[in-house]
């Protein structure tokens, strides 16, 4: 097995498909992280993956996704480097890589304390931070009694156009997968109209909740009160530190913290859209 840089730098970075799901949740319990394959075959179809192949015959040395947002911004997750080839620049390598491709496209990632000094040499810049709670939802501090309902296949088109206004771009092609992708998706509603929406993802042991896109707060807190009824599993998700009336209640819930990371952009000042609506990603991929 090449151990050196110099053979390290010999191995081709290639695109991974969907066949690509078992090796790449391999390598993401090889580092401590949960397999997570429900996610990893979301992001799969959803985005483009990239990996080096281990020389010896079996599993991956590094892998990652990147979301396409189109020309405007694009997202990178599970960045990931097999345990044997770590600090051997392979992460680095495929981050260059994944930059050389995106060209001109702006991009984001959320970063761990490990991976955060890599990116800011990469030229990435922390323009907020994002914390990680998990937990059984107690119903010890009710919702706010904001009207929210099962989502049905006529919602669509309002859930796409409340996303774009809010998230700043199209995600037509990732929010068209979420009744495939999620147990339970609702809609929070004001006088007929759509005013947030959320869903619940089964990830190993967990509902994961997101994406959690609201009017304010208080819809959000429906929301996720909501999914928390529909399901006996624990639930998770990954809110901006600034909504710290939504993290309190969460809290106050059972929900607690986890870890947290920071939300970083490469080529933009800041992510586009209102982030004081936008509570919680679809997924956390952070590396």
């Amino acid at each position: 097995m090449p151990t050196s840089p110099s053979a390290l730098a010999q191995l081709p970075i290639r695109r991974l498909t969907a066949d690509d799901l078992l090796a790449c949740a391999d390598l993401s319990e090889n580092r401590g992280w949960l397999r997570e394959e429900h996610k990893w075959g979301h992001l799969l179809t959803a985005g483009t993956g990239y990996g080096i192949d281990d020389p010896s015959g079996t599993g991956l040395v590094t892998c990652c996704v990147v979301t396409s947002y189109g020309q405007e911004l694009a997202a990178i997750g599970m960045v990931l480097v097999a345990e044997a080839y770590a600090r051997q620049g392979v992460g680095r390598r495929l981050m260059q890589h994944v930059l050389a491709e995106a060209g001109d496209t702006p991009l984001t990632l959320y970063a761990t304390a490990n991976g955060q000094p890599l990116y800011e040499q990469l030229g990435f810049i922390e323009t907020s931070r994002s914390e990680m709670v998990r937990g059984q939802f107690s119903f010890t501090t009710p919702a706010p009694d904001v009207p929210v309902r099962p989502a049905t296949a006529e919602d669509l088109q309002a859930i796409v156009r409340l996303d774009r206004e809010i998230f700043g771009l199209d995600r037509t092609h990732i929010l068209t997968r979420l009744p495939a992708f999620a147990d339970h998706l609702r809609v929070a509603e004001e006088d007929g109209e759509i005013i947030g929406f959320a869903a619940a993802w089964p990830n190993m042991d967990t509902h994961v909740v997101g994406p959690l896109i609201a009017k304010d707060p208080a819809t959000a807190q429906a929301l996720i009160a909501s999914l928390a009824a529909a399901t006996d599993r624990p639930l998770r998700t990954d809110i901006d530190v600034r909504h710290t009336k939504l993290l309190s209640w969460a809290k106050e819930n059972g929900i607690d913290s986890i870890t947290t990371t920071a939300v970083m952009v490469r080529s933009l000042p800041d992510l586009p859209g209102d982030w004081r609506r936008r509570f919680a990603p679809l997924t956390v991929a952070a590396g």
